[in-house]
């Protein structure tokens, strides 16, 4: 078995004094500007849903199908709407005095504001007389200006509320539609200020309560990652209100535990190093300044691979992966910024007793790690690398098969999207059991006037088009204001049939509009299969330039997007990764080997979520978009553990030659590197708190991919591979040729 060649006696020699140059100012004075900012900037936190849009353009791009059928949709009507439903029902046939109260219901329904009275349709009833509908459209837009999410939500609450007072107290009054659902979707983002935060606050501070074994050591690193969330959220919330950029829920939430994960990791790495150098100089700013030397590099090239990464979603067609780029990315510098200035400072004025009760003293000999566990876990690396690292790759590849081939990523229908049951999906499914599946959500065509009794005929032979009469009509429906997505996420609904006649388009720039009701659910795969055999059908007809659009096609376009931005967006981040690390480390062969076991690691990590999400967590399935986001973070944020442990390996390689320094690095960072990894696992495992699927599967993706980086992957593999490679690894730098 291979030894660690570290000596446990004590240096005589005194360290060389580090020289205050004048960054150290340069730093005291960020410090300070860091928290005036990042403390004005907390209250801009419950302000970030002021400025969240989550309607479709928020996820779809203005190329996209649906989107052009949107905007031509609306310059025939002044008021935009959202549909939505209130759903009575029993168990039995309604009775008289059922409808009666049904009827009071709906009159004060049209009492609530933000209600288009205009568009209240007359209350429908089920074939088997159990169920009533009574369709309830809510403004979302009026004379160009757009009602903000949270007063739909409460006019929403309202509609409820005056329907329930009016209705019999035997009767099951319960939302439906895009209205219903968005108060489900408002409701769960809300948790974004409140359980959300406490958890992951609770997560963090239990594990730095653990790691350090001091009651006051870890306020430094939580407050300072609590300054770096509220300096980016200032900064979001002032950009996303110019419309510079665009806030999402989705968003939102990621930001908060990337920041708060992020954030303890760059403070463990540093202070981890700081608190080694305190055992070598008497004065602690010396430590500090020592410190913040030799752990800058590493954690800028991390935060600099976060970043980049992260800005490669820029390059999606989804508005909304286009704008978790930029906001994220902001929290990583804003977290880059904060941890480099204010902690450090703050660390070294604060003085040694915030180790206590293990506090360090200058005995000229670093705490290492190798005279403990990660010692005796780099000799055994070191004295079996070669079976250790084909024995871990087996171990990933044999996790990768065992459900990779389960993991669905077809998407997810309303309903679908919750982890819980909320009023609304239950009314939901009331619904689309009582009523026709495909009303309320039909297709709708913008086409040249003219061609428009040619379009309605080729639309109405088309295989999954409803047959009945009516089903496809040269009139505006209510639908065609499909409402928010939500991440295709939201159903729709609208009166059964066509319209009023007074709805008739008059054409606009030789432009009408015909809508098509669907025979299937909006967001089923025959729905979905039905809008690309009718997009097939009306772009044939001659000088037609038809279009199709409305929730269906919407969703369509956002499956069609997911995959572009996928097969897109993955070389490119394998690329910039590349680069960043090859610059860092001075090689190419070693960028490369540490991308292969981090890409081996998403892998294995797609094996197992696909195992948990189908026979675990009884998941109906995957986001089109969860295997590019856990890719992006995964990736990203799974390369930090090798950028923190090579950078190390390289520094004692120089002195030690690469075998000894791949054993050396791997026992001084073992232990807070995997620190790092539990809190950011944590951090992430806590989007479960949300009810909704994509956010915990995306949680538990990354919670599982980073410990599997941190235990497996870094610990192990790669250590292994590369003291079994040598000093080749750094080919084809200098030190590939220096004497190992």
């Amino acid at each position: 078995m291979a030894e660690l060649d570290i000596s446990d006696e004590p240096s005589t020699a005194s360290p060389r004094r580090p020289r205050r140059r004048w960054p150290v100012f340069t730093i005291v004075a960020l410090a300070l500007i860091a928290f005036l900012a990042g403390g004005i900037g907390g209250s801009f936190q419950s302000k970030l849903t002021e400025v969240q849009k989550n309607d479709n353009a928020s996820y779809l791009s203005a190329s996209a199908e649906s989107t052009i059928v949107a905007n031509e949709s609306a310059k025939f009507v002044t008021v935009e709407t959202i549909p939505g439903f209130v759903v009575f029902h029993r168990d039995g046939p309604l009775t008289e005095q059922d409808k009666e109260s049904i009827a009071r219901a709906a009159t004060a329904v049209t009492e609530v504001p933000g209600v288009d009275k205009a568009g209240m349709a007359p209350v429908q009833y089920s074939e088997d007389g159990t169920t009533a509908a009574l369709f309830v459209p809510l403004v979302a837009k009026s004379d160009g200006a757009q009602v903000q999410g949270d007063v739909l939500a409460e006019t929403e609450q309202q509609v409820m509320d005056a329907a329930e007072s009016a209705a019999s107290g035997e009767l099951e009054v319960l939302p439906a539609g895009p209205g219903g659902l968005l108060v489900a979707f408002i409701d769960a983002f809300q948790g974004l200020d409140g359980a959300l935060l406490v958890a992951a606050l609770l997560v963090v501070i239990l594990i730095l309560l653990v790691v350090y074994r001091s009651p006051v050591l870890w306020v430094f690193p939580l407050l300072s990652a609590m300054l770096a969330l509220g300096l980016s959220s200032m900064v979001i919330y002032f950009l996303a209100k110019q419309e510079i950029l665009t806030l999402t829920g989705q968003s939102q939430g990621i930001l908060m535990v990337l920041v708060l994960g992020a954030g303890t990791d760059y403070a463990l790495l540093l202070i981890a190093r700081y608190r080694e150098e305190l055992h070598a100089y008497p004065n602690r700013f010396d430590a500090m300044i020592r410190a913040w030397r030799e752990s800058a590099p590493a954690i800028t090239a991390s935060a600099v691979t976060v970043i980049l990464g992260l800005l490669c979603l820029t390059f999606s067609e989804l508005n909304s992966n286009k704008s978790l780029g930029p906001v994220t990315a902001i929290g990583i510098a804003c977290t880059y910024l904060v941890m480099m200035t204010f902690l450090p400072v703050t660390l070294a004025a604060a003085g040694r007793w915030v180790f206590w009760p293990r506090v360090p003293r200058v005995d000229h000999a670093a705490d290492l790690a190798s005279r403990g566990m990660w010692g005796r876990i780099a000799s055994a690396v070191g004295g079996r690398a070669r079976p250790a690292w084909i024995g871990t790759t087996v171990l990933l590849i044999a996790l990768c098969a065992i459900g990779i081939g389960s993991l669905q990523t077809d998407g997810l229908t309303a309903t679908e999207n919750f982890t819980n049951n909320p009023d609304a999906a239950q009314g939901q499914a009331i619904y689309d059991a009582k009523f026709p599946q495909g009303t309320g959500a039909p297709a709708v065509i913008t086409t040249n006037a003219d061609a428009a009794d040619q379009v309605i005929a080729v639309a109405a032979g088309v295989e999954g088009v409803a047959t009945a009469p009516g089903s496809v009509c040269l009139q505006i429906d209510y639908a065609k204001v499909a409402g928010l997505n939500l991440g295709a996420a939201v159903a729709t609904g609208a009166p059964t049939g066509c319209p009023p006649p007074q709805l008739t388009v008059q054409p606009i720039d030789g432009r009408t509009v015909v809508t098509a009701t669907l025979a299937d659910s909006y967001d089923s795969p025959a729905a979905l299969e039905t809008i690309e055999r009718l997009r097939t059908a009306v772009h044939a007809v001659p000088g037609a330039d038809a279009l199709v659009g409305g929730n269906s096609a919407a969703t369509l376009d956002v499956q069609t997007a997911s995959v572009h931005d996928r097969n897109l967006i993955i070389p490119i981040v394998l690329v910039v990764i590349f680069l960043v690390l090859a610059i860092l480390l001075r090689a190419l062969l070693a960028p490369l080997i540490l991308i292969a076991t981090v890409v081996l690691s998403f892998a294995a990590t797609l094996g197992v979520c696909g195992f948990f999400f189908t026979h675990v967590f009884h998941f109906a399935g995957a986001d089109q978009a969860f295997p590019l986001f856990a890719f992006v973070f995964l990736v990203a944020l799974g390369i930090d553990y090798n950028i923190f442990l090579m950078t190390r390996v390289r520094e004692e390689s120089l002195t030690h030659g690469t075998r000894s320094g791949v054993l050396r690095g791997l026992a001084v960072t073992g232990g807070v590197i995997t620190s790092a990894g539990v809190v950011l696992a944590a951090t992430f495992a806590v989007l479960g708190v949300l009810p909704l699927v994509f956010l915990a599967e995306i949680g538990f993706a990354v919670a599982f991919g980073v410990l599997l980086d941190t235990i497996i992957v870094r610990s192990v593999l790669v250590p292994a591979l590369s003291y079994d490679i040598g000093k080749r690894i750094w080919w084809p730098s200098a030190l590939a040729r220096a004497k190992d």
